[in-house]
């Protein structure tokens, strides 16, 4: 089968080439996530890039607006935000009172933002780089199942800025700045500052308010680089966001009227400061990254939502979690050049170390608690990787990669609750690359992980307090090439998963006294987890007025031999997050010099919520679109989110009821529901 599959790629790759008109020029997108960057119709894996004027026409204020166009992607919310990613199925769900193990790597340049994505805004960024499947050698225990990077605009000579703004329904706003010039002939620097706010899709029937589901968000962002010599190189990067949403998603209905009289919220305020030195010597490049995050987080919800007096069986409760996480990385990279190639100049090297250092507190306030409960979570671990990548022939390259990660993590809580753990934990990759001058074709085997843990709740039994760390292997295939004389091109991949110790995310419902539900989240380990499927992603510039995409993910994922919290035994099961399919399609149209249309359309097949209960998210399809108008450095846009007014849900819970006036009895399902139909206006002067 993967010899067919193989025949079957070079066989598209040749009728690329001989299609292809070597008088025209690519379109080059640079991917940066690779230890060398590198053309992303040459890089030999499956990878979305998402660039400005994508992010840009589809009015993107945080990057859950543009998820969605890429397969095989999927997010859950539960929070302010859609701020857990999951990539092929895998990923988390949530985050509550247990440290987190992210299965996604989410970075923000060289800051490495994994399970905290909240700082996912989209202003003054150059591109959203999405690299599905492990990506352990670049990125170690945070990227088992993929990689997300926002890489934002650099510092530069030349003198670059633009002003934004927007308007919207929902009292929604934004405005911006971004400037870029240089201070001396080898000093340069770019300020970009932004805020969005949004009064959000919910009223509060209770407080007479419709704010209380609101997005605050405010960006910044400092850059300077400076060229100290011919070989050396400074880039100093400081960001610091201030992120004040307010959370209060569910009611007894469904419906976007809530009743809470304490509704929630979710807050972050993120320093983060990094120093990149590059040093370009005769025999090697050598890179070296410092950088070191102070994030202070608050996350709240009004758990019976709704308010005392509402009914005589009523409950009332908050929970409320504040997290401090500090963060230092170290990153030691040394590349090979054209001077120390190896096997007579036919094989680059690279070898790297890797330090970090995590220090997360936790503070948990809840009702129904003794008293607080309180938590640290330290992490520490130290990794070395290299790579080799040999030029086999003219066409034919050989990729071999591995990275030894060694952690030490320890765990303490006021309950006296104390683990620690030590591991090695081992990834690599195996990666045959053939490329033509119009396509590409790659076969790799790759072996992601992710660490170890623990489930806090001291109400979880003694067995289930640990799990164990979890591999992924990931088999795949794919091909990439240019035709009809470039105008068109196709990505597409392959893949076949196979998780050993599958980590999954499950809870336990127990009943209070007064027959109010209240909730244990549990992970643990099923025996295997398998996750195969395709994507393929296309683009046709039909003429010079019309540009056509369409992007298409399939996905088959579950797990077995898994004991659920509440004692069920699962021989097989579909994945939580996991849809079938995914899609976006979409066309961007010059109606004239000044004029141009853009539409598409995001589609999802049904897919679980959870692993521990049944309940799903219909399919659905969502329409937006925008009109946008060109005079000379200015523009202005007329656009619709979810044109159709589409319902549709971002998190989901199910397996109790949550209502007094039934007795808390029958269990039934409870969604929180994504934006509705939202008309705005937003402009644009760049210089």
């Amino acid at each position: 089968m993967k010899f067919c599959s193989t025949l079957l790629a070079l066989s598209i790759a040749s009728s690329f080439a001989t299609q292809a008109d070597e008088s025209k020029d690519i379109e080059r997108i640079t991917v940066s996530s690779d230890f060398r960057q590198q053309a992303l119709m040459f890089l030999p894996a499956s990878a979305t890039i998402l660039s400005e004027t994508q992010i840009e026409s589809r009015q993107a204020q945080h990057l859950e607006d543009v998820l969605n166009i890429g397969a095989n992607i999927n997010f859950a919310s539960g929070a302010s935000r859609g701020r857990f990613i999951q990539i092929r199925g895998i990923g988390e769900r949530s985050q509550f009172s247990e440290p987190s193990n992210p299965s996604v790597g989410f970075l923000v340049d060289d800051f490495d933002f994994s399970g905290i994505a909240a700082v996912g805004t989209l202003f003054d960024v150059d591109q959203v780089e999405i690299l599905r499947g492990p990506q352990a050698i670049e990125f170690g225990a945070s990227a088992m199942a993929g990689v997300i990077k926002i890489k934002t605009v650099e510092a530069g000579p030349e003198e670059s800025g633009k002003l934004d703004f927007s308007l919207a329904e929902k009292n929604a706003w934004s405005l911006g700045a971004a400037y870029g010039n240089a201070i001396t002939d080898n000093l340069f620097y770019r300020v970009a500052l932004q805020q969005y706010k949004s009064d959000g899709f919910v009223e509060n029937t209770y407080l007479n308010r419709d704010d209380t589901d609101n997005l605050d968000e405010f960006t910044s962002r400092l850059k300077l680089k400076y060229l100290a010599t011919d070989w050396l190189t400074f880039d100093l990067n400081y960001q610091y966001f201030d992120i004040d949403n307010g959370y209060d998603a569910f009611s007894l209905e469904n419906t976007r009227e809530s009743r809470a009289d304490e509704p929630g919220f979710d807050r972050q305020k993120t320093h983060a400061i990094g120093l990149k030195t590059e040093v370009n010597t005769e025999l090697a490049d050598i890179f070296v990254v410092l950088s070191q995050t102070d994030s202070d987080m608050a996350y709240s919800y009004d758990e019976d939502w709704t308010y005392v007096g509402f009914h005589p069986d009523e409950y009332s409760s908050v929970d409320s979690y504040f997290r401090e996480r500090d963060t230092e990385n170290l990153d030691l990279r040394i590349l090979s050049n054209d001077n120390s190639k190896l096997f007579n100049g036919s094989t680059q090297w690279l070898f790297g170390l890797y330090a970090k250092s995590m220090d997360e507190s936790l503070l948990r306030q809840y009702t129904y608690a003794d008293g607080d409960f309180t938590s640290r979570y330290q992490q520490d671990n130290i990794a070395a990787y290299s790579q080799l990548d040999t030029q086999l022939s003219e066409t034919l390259s050989l990729r071999l990669g591995l990275r030894a990660d060694r952690f030490e993590i320890d765990y303490a809580d006021i309950s006296g609750f104390t683990q620690s753990n030590d591991k090695t934990l081992i990834g690599g990759k195996a990666v045959l690359d053939y490329s033509l001058d119009s396509a590409s074709v790659y076969a790799s085997v790759s072996r992601g992980y992710k660490a170890a843990g623990f489930n806090p709740d001291e109400r979880v039994s003694a067995e289930k307090r640990i799990y164990q760390p979890e591999y992924n292997w990931n088999y795949e295939i794919g091909v990439k090439g240019n035709f009809i004389n470039y105008d068109a091109f196709i990505r597409m991949a392959v893949f076949y998963m196979d998780r050993e110790d599958t980590q999954v995310s499950d809870f336990d419902v127990q009943n209070r006294a007064d027959g109010s539900a209240t909730f244990i989240d549990i992970i643990g380990n099923a025996d295997t987890g398998t996750n195969w499927g395709f994507e393929l992603e296309s683009g046709w510039q039909a003429n010079e007025n019309v540009n056509l995409h369409a992007n298409f993910g399939w996905l088959d994922a579950t797990f077995e031999d898994y004991v659920l919290a509440n004692g069920t035994v699962v021989d097989k099961q579909e994945q939580a997050q996991a849809p079938n399919y995914t899609f976006n399609i979409g066309a961007d149209i010059r109606l004239s010099e000044q004029i141009s249309w853009t539409i598409d359309a995001d589609g999802k097949d049904e897919y679980r919520f959870s692993d521990g209960h049944d309940e799903k998210s219909p399919s659905y399809v969502l329409v937006n679109t925008a009109m946008r108008f060109e005079v000379q450095d200015w523009s202005c846009s007329v656009w619709v989110k979810n044109v159709f007014d589409r319902e549709y849900y971002v998190r989901g819970f199910g397996g109790f009821n949550n209502d007094p006036r039934e007795g808390y009895a029958t269990p039934e399902p409870y969604y929180q529901l994504g934006d509705g139909r939202q008309i705005g206006v937003s402009g644009q002067y760049i210089f």
